[in-house]
């Protein structure tokens, strides 16, 4: 069984928390950051997929402001229909789908800008338009990419690849709090894995990656080195014997972590605990 590299950034968090939800199947209640980090994944799918479409209909000089103004309405086209397709999920939560377009709109729109700053600065020296240009476009920006690896038995999806003529570089987009300096170890830990399974699908190597905090408006570097490798395949084989295993790992020290934990009451409850062991004898 192939480990996602989402369950690489939940162990380092809380191996206690991996365990419940992996081991014994408890699911944690549907939570509003969750909800709405599926609807932004949704649509960034959608737009990679539709990117090529875009790219080829431009068949003349545009100015960097028609450029934004094509992004920004496929895009709030596109928002809005993936939060009327995801309104049951949005209701769940408590939210209001007029918020929720307010709250992504500007996710959505840096997206945007990010893209048609990219086409059109690759215009400009190039002076390339329509099939030509979308052939020729350094980088292609990608999204919601999947890979795995039967070696080292991992796969996930990377929320943006920058592909260069060059190589290939990994980007995560995360919303939240960000650190004072550098990245949330989690976050370093699916980079340098998304950076492994690159290197094999494409057989190029991939010396960088970095995380863009959406909320901050930062985006964080990491250098990619060959000693991060071996501590991914450590993290593989600590989790695969956990999920193996039928003792739970101790508590997590951090008890700050536990305070938004949906799985908090039956964490700490041995006896629910202990029953819902037996039941996997």
């Amino acid at each position: 069984m192939k480990i996602s590299v989402s369950m690489l950034s939940s162990y380092l968090f809380c191996p206690r928390k991996l365990f419940l939800q992996r081991v014994l199947a408890l699911e944690e209640p549907p939570k509003e950051s969750i909800v709405l980090g599926y609807l932004r994944h949704e649509i960034y799918d959608f737009i990679n997929q539709q990117e090529e479409k875009i790219v080829t209909s431009i068949k003349d000089k545009t100015q960097y402001n028609d450029l934004i103004a094509i992004y920004k309405g496929f895009y709030s086209r596109i928002l809005r229909e993936k939060i009327i397709k995801n309104k049951s999920r949005i209701k769940e939560v408590n939210l209001d789908i007029v918020d929720v377009f307010k709250r992504t709109w500007p996710l959505i729109l840096g997206e945007a800008e990010t893209r048609a700053k990219n086409i059109f600065d690759f215009i400009q020296k190039y002076n390339l338009y329509g099939n030509e240009l979308w052939e020729r476009l350094t980088p292609k920006i990608i999204s919601e990419q999947r890979v795995e690896s039967d070696e080292m038995q991992l796969r996930g999806i990377i929320d943006r690849i920058e592909v260069y003529e060059n190589g290939y570089v990994p980007i995560e987009l995360k919303t939240g709090k960000m650190p004072k300096e550098g990245i949330w170890p989690g976050h370093r830990i699916q980079i340098i894995a998304y950076a492994m399974l690159l290197e094999e699908r494409f057989k190029t190597q991939v010396k960088e990656g970095f995380v863009n905090y959406l909320d901050a408006k930062e985006t964080r570097h990491i250098v990619i080195n060959p000693f991060m490798k071996e501590e991914i395949a450590n993290l593989v084989k600590e989790i695969k014997e956990l999920l193996k295993n039928q003792e739970p790992p101790g508590y997590c020290e951090n008890k700050n972590k536990c305070t938004t934990c949906g799985l908090k009451e039956t964490c700490y409850n041995e006896a629910e605990v202990s029953t819902l062991l037996s039941e996997l004898q």
